[in-house]
């Protein structure tokens, strides 16, 4: 009998078919595990690894194996203290349970199985399911734009695309090479009647009168030479270059009236981060714009829009003019794909209400793939909300959901951005 041995030398990664296997078998522990993570995390470390705790029993492999049929008695060697048929007493309780592992006096015993899971596969387990759903334009993941680029030049094309200066320049190449054989016999020509002179012929001798007849021949013919053909034009080429389009900016937009407190702020805080997270993960670049308002909307950094001290009225209409102003004056909706946020607890003045209305209605919109409002309070809705379902009924990629505490963020978050039906 021969025997094979594999001496080949390990490879790198050369567990991930073993690992993707894993992952896919106990799919639904590690998505549980992740969901947990997301509310129990900070938010500085929203974006990094886990680790999973299964159950032991949960990873048992089943094992096969031939069994002593029949039934059988036997004693076996070695035993003094037993005979044929004799019955045995239950052991006394020792403080072990049924499983494999033993129990100690101090608590401890045999921990769960604990996988780790990586950035990415974290990151994957949590946008598994999701999407940036009801783009008017273009979808999300895929997204390519093509660019008209210069590629040279053709021999034919639209009279439009005619390279004036190379196509002249072809036309004179031309008739320099085809003319060139014809002058160099006229100049042989010339020498020759020159040398016919020097010897005294006559100026009407036959010879003399086939030489110069020759030379006009040929002088026609480079004059027949066409000033420029269809030969010389050159055309200017054009081909689509495809251009992804990886710029996204993020506008997020956050009411620091006094009624929202720190509690609410760290709330929508956390719906910000996960909206970036995953954005990122579709997008090459991504800018953030952060605008705070209470009466009055400002453009801030993120230190000053989480954790500024500042507060006062709301009036929700003057952070939508000035995000309007913004994406117009720095992000064409040609060239960037623009996402918006907002949070609030819903406080506004009444006859502002309609103002936010037909400002996101006729101006905001149609720039936007889509906005997501979180309205972050408990109590009953107010006007804000009822005239941001308008905008909701007017625009299919508007989308709102309430939030009354931690625990629902990952939730409310996959309700905005799940998967649509076909």
């Amino acid at each position: 009998m021969s025997n094979f041995i594999d001496r080949r030398l390990n490879g790198r990664n050369k567990s991930a078919v073993n690992r993707q296997r894993f992952l896919k078998r106990y799919k639904t522990q590690l998505k549980r595990s992740v969901a947990d993570a997301v509310n129990r995390r900070s938010i500085t470390d929203i974006d990094s690894g886990e680790k999973v705790g299964i159950p032991s029993r949960d990873i048992s492999e089943p094992v096969f194996h031939h069994g002593k049929g029949g039934v059988r008695d036997m004693v076996h060697p070695g035993n003094k203290d037993f005979q044929k048929g004799d019955r045995l007493r239950r052991p006394e309780s020792g403080g072990e349970g049924s499983g494999q592992g033993k129990a100690s006096k101090d608590g401890q015993g045999d921990d769960d199985f604990v996988f780790e899971l990586s950035r990415e596969e974290f990151m994957d387990l949590l946008f598994e399911d999701l999407e940036l759903p009801h783009l008017v334009r273009n979808q999300l993941i895929g997204t390519t734009e093509f660019k008209s680029i210069r590629a040279g030049y053709a021999t034919v094309g639209p009279p439009s695309n005619i390279d004036v200066v190379r196509s002249l320049k072809g036309a004179i190449a031309r008739r320099t090479a085809i003319g060139a054989p014809l002058r160099a016999r006229i100049r042989e020509l010339e020498s020759e009647i020159e040398t016919l002179l020097a010897t005294g012929i006559a100026e009407d001798d036959p010879q003399l009168c086939a030489l110069r007849e020759e030379i006009d021949r040929l002088k026609t013919r480079i004059a027949a030479l066409p000033f420029i053909d269809t030969f010389d034009l050159r055309y200017q080429s054009f081909v689509k270059q495809p251009e992804p389009t990886s710029k996204a900016v993020m506008v997020c937009i956050m009411d620091v009236s006094g009624s929202m407190d720190q509690a609410r702020k760290n709330l929508a805080k956390r719906f910000f981060i996960l909206l970036y997270l995953f954005l990122k993960r579709n997008y090459d670049k991504i800018e953030v714009v952060f605008i705070r308002h209470h009466t009055i909307a400002q453009e801030v950094d993120e230190q000053e829009f989480f954790y500024s001290r500042e507060t006062g009225g709301t009036v929700v209409s003057s952070a939508l003019n000035l995000a309007d102003e913004i994406l117009r004056a720095r992000y064409d909706p040609s060239v960037w794909n623009i996402y918006a946020a907002q949070a609030s607890d819903g406080d506004n003045w009444d006859s502002d209400s309609g103002v936010c209305r037909d400002l996101l209605i006729d101006r905001l919109m149609p720039l936007m793939r889509y906005y997501a409002y979180v309205e972050i309070t408990p109590r009953q809705h107010q006007s804000l909300w009822y005239a941001y379902q308008e905008v909701m009924a007017a625009y299919p990629h508007f989308a709102m959901q309430e939030i009354d505490g931690a625990d629902d963020i990952f939730p409310v978050f996959r309700e905005l951005f799940k998967r649509q039906e076909a």
